[in-house]
């Protein structure tokens, strides 16, 4: 379920480009979230007919709109800066939450090893390569993306927290509801919206609405409820491997040399951060002798 949110996600940047052609990006946002809110609704109705939903309220609104604000948020900034960088470039450094996920979980006292860290200097290493220019300065997309990692992280973390003590298809869509509300409050405020324009993205809207919402993000949900954190962030950071696909093959988007080998580094970090090294360790000494 995670593989499959992580291909449908990282395809999904190229959608989510292709939506502001039409759309501001906190009216995107706002339509696509009320679709993938939308399309859990029969769900839950047939899981509550069947009598295979049981519905705990107790906390269940609270995790809604934790849930629902951290998603506003990293949303927000991860559409924004999709104004002013490309999908692939938005895809690793969005992908940088799997570095996140075990750091914050020490405030949480969950163990991190010495991997972490080494993890955390080669996707450094990697974003300097990938988004620092001539002068020690980031592009504002690019910016935007790094902050809205930070956002995913906690993200994660929160779904870990709450999707155990909750029906994950029901806190999916509250948090669905919550994010499409907000989204659409900041929009009628600082954006101008026509039919014409949500006519012209439509195809967007459905991708990243029906699949990029409704699919992929319950899949997560559903998934980490039986997942480690750390684990389910190196299986979706996967999206960035599809959201560099993506770009080159539907957007025409290039990568130079140097791009190239910071997005290399970075999912090189990814992977080493989530890989114990005393397990490589042991796994060199273990290996059967050749006759």
């Amino acid at each position: 379920m995670l593989l499959v949110a992580a291909v449908i996600w990282g395809l999904g940047f190229v959608a989510q480009r292709l939506g502001m052609d039409h759309l501001a990006p906190f009216a995107f946002n706002g339509i696509r979230f009320f679709i993938g809110a939308l399309s859990l609704v029969p769900l839950i109705w047939w899981l509550k007919q069947r009598g295979s939903l049981t519905l705990t309220t107790d906390g269940l609104w609270r995790g809604a709109l934790l849930c629902g604000g951290l998603l506003f948020i990293g949303a927000s900034l991860q559409q924004v800066g999709l104004l002013y960088t490309t999908a692939a470039n938005a895809g690793f450094i969005t992908g940088l939450y799997i570095v996140l996920v075990p750091v914050l979980g020490l405030a949480l006292k969950h163990k991190t090893g010495s991997n972490t860290w080494a993890g955390c200097v080669l996707a450094l290493v990697g974003l300097y390569l990938l988004s620092i220019r001539d002068g020690l300065s980031i592009g504002l997309g690019d910016g935007l993306q790094l902050i809205g990692a930070l956002f995913w992280a906690v993200h994660i973390l929160a779904i870990d927290h709450f999707a155990r003590r909750h029906a994950p298809v029901l806190l999916a869509c509250l948090q669905f509801f919550v994010c499409a509300l907000l989204s659409a409050l900041v929009s009628v405020v600082l954006e101008t919206t026509s039919w014409s324009g949500v006519i012209g993205g439509w195809q967007a809207l459905a991708y990243s609405g029906l699949i990029s919402v409704g699919v992929a993000y319950t899949l997560q949900v559903l998934a980490q409820k039986h997942a480690h954190p750390a684990h389910a962030a190196i299986i979706l950071s996967l999206e960035t491997v599809f959201a560099a696909i993506g770009g080159v093959w539907l957007l025409d988007e290039q990568l130079d040399g140097r791009a190239l080998v910071g997005c290399g580094l970075m999912l090189l970090g990814m992977l080493v951060s989530q890989v114990p090294l005393r397990y490589l360790v042991k796994s060199r000494h273990q290996q059967p002798l050749q006759d």
